[in-house]
């Protein structure tokens, strides 16, 4: 515990500067961090209310966990801003959302908003918000969305099919990916060009790995099939798991008759599917971790949508991160610096960069950022006022080297 908050106050002060860092809200057990993790991002804090989940996440991950109700989002602000993540990632609980049940937004749809809100009060450069695919149709959804674009966010807005991402499961998931100051649909060309024609069953994913042919998936109703086979995405992971009843009259649609060789998938097996790795710690009861696997993202899917979004803003960096000999001569030709003077511009540029990663064109919001800082506010006087000088001309240059090479 200790050495929870140790973390957490060095996060605090700055000592952490490596780009692309990351806070999950609504981190269940853990899906989405583990794939933006494998992606290649630092995931640097977490918040997760319900123990069960927050329990098995710091099972298996070492940075904080925040048990803070995100509906209090003056709160939640507070604690998250300490943090200063470069992207918030998260997925408000979807139950109102959900296909199952009576499809009526209720409270819990209101987190959604609170979510918005966050993003909007934090301003970090990115941010993804994943639910199921019914709601981007919701009211609540709209509100959000419209936050997202009054701060300034180009959206990605996208349905994906896991089976066709590479994970062995039909499962559809609403994606909201924002870029600040970005048009909308920067990542959309992207992530289609990733997608499989091909859906992965779970014959593909887990290759001889089975010990079944065909499996039992308890239906909402008996109209529906409930006999699988693994040449075919399983279904949808659900929040509970129920043994073959006595009664199951079959299906004409079942893979396979009835027969009693069949059973339901294990606790670990569901896991497996939802493309956890096989070393990953579970807690609680049966019943716990059985919601914690329905609940979660699967961590294939998070990871295929982080890898995008990875490549897409090396990309931006390399688009827009020159050398230092560009800028140099920029500055002595154009702007009349001598070679000595613009060395020095280019240095301060550096220690700017070294105290906040500079990973995109800085602008007024940057200085801000980087003006909140113990190791900027440590500096005299004079030599802030000169990275900040430096930081406005280095803007000017990508504006106007991003002009030229696009007209």
């Amino acid at each position: 515990m200790i050495y929870k908050y140790i973390i957490f106050f060095e996060i605090c002060i700055g000592v952490c500067k490596k780009m692309n860092k990351i806070v999950d809200l609504f981190s269940g057990c853990g899906g989405m961090s583990l794939g933006f993790q494998n992606a290649g991002f630092e995931i640097i804090g977490a918040f997760e209310l319900w123990e069960a989940a927050a329990k098995c996440y710091e099972r298996n991950f070492n940075h904080p966990l925040f048990r803070t109700d995100l509906s209090n989002v003056e709160a939640a602000v507070k604690t998250i801003k300490c943090l200063s993540p470069d992207i918030i990632i998260g997925g408000p609980p979807c139950q109102d959302f959900s296909h199952a049940g009576k499809r009526i937004e209720a409270g819990r749809a209101s987190l959604t908003s609170a979510y918005s809100e966050i993003i909007s009060r934090i301003l970090p450069s990115y941010f993804v918000m994943e639910n199921v695919d019914r709601a981007q149709k919701s009211n609540a959804y709209a509100q959000a969305r419209n936050n997202f674009k009054n701060a300034g966010y180009g959206l990605t807005e996208i349905v994906l099919d896991a089976s066709h991402c590479g994970i062995p499961q039909k499962r559809k998931r609403f994606f909201c990916i924002g870029a600040l100051n970005q048009s909308d649909d920067f990542l959309t060309d992207s992530l289609l060009s990733r997608v499989s024609e091909k859906e992965t069953t779970l014959r593909d994913y887990f290759g001889d790995g089975l010990d079944f042919e065909f499996y039992y998936r308890h239906p909402r109703n008996y109209s529906r099939r409930a006999i699988f086979s693994i040449d075919e995405p399983a279904p949808t992971m659900r929040g509970v798991n129920r043994p073959v009843p006595k009664g199951y009259p079959g299906n004409p649609n079942d893979a396979c008759k009835l027969n009693d060789s069949l059973r339901a998938l294990t606790t670990i097996e569901r896991s497996l599917i939802q493309t956890f790795p096989p070393e990953y710690k579970w807690l609680g009861n049966k019943t716990d971790m059985e919601q914690m696997i329905g609940n979660a993202v699967p961590v294939k899917l998070a990871e295929f949508v982080a890898s995008s979004l990875n490549q897409w803003i090396l990309s931006k960096q390399e688009r827009i991160l020159l050398d230092s000999s560009k800028l140099t001569a920029w500055l002595v030709d154009v702007n009349e610096y001598t070679k000595r003077s613009a060395t020095d511009i280019v240095s301060r540029i550096r220690r700017a960069d070294s105290i906040m990663h500079i990973d995109s064109v800085p602008d007024s919001f940057y200085i801000y950022k980087l003006e909140q800082t113990k190791e900027y506010q440590s500096i005299s006087t004079s030599v802030r006022s000169q990275i900040k000088k430096a930081i406005t001309l280095y803007s000017n240059y990508c504006n106007t080297y991003t002009a030229n090479t696009t007209s």
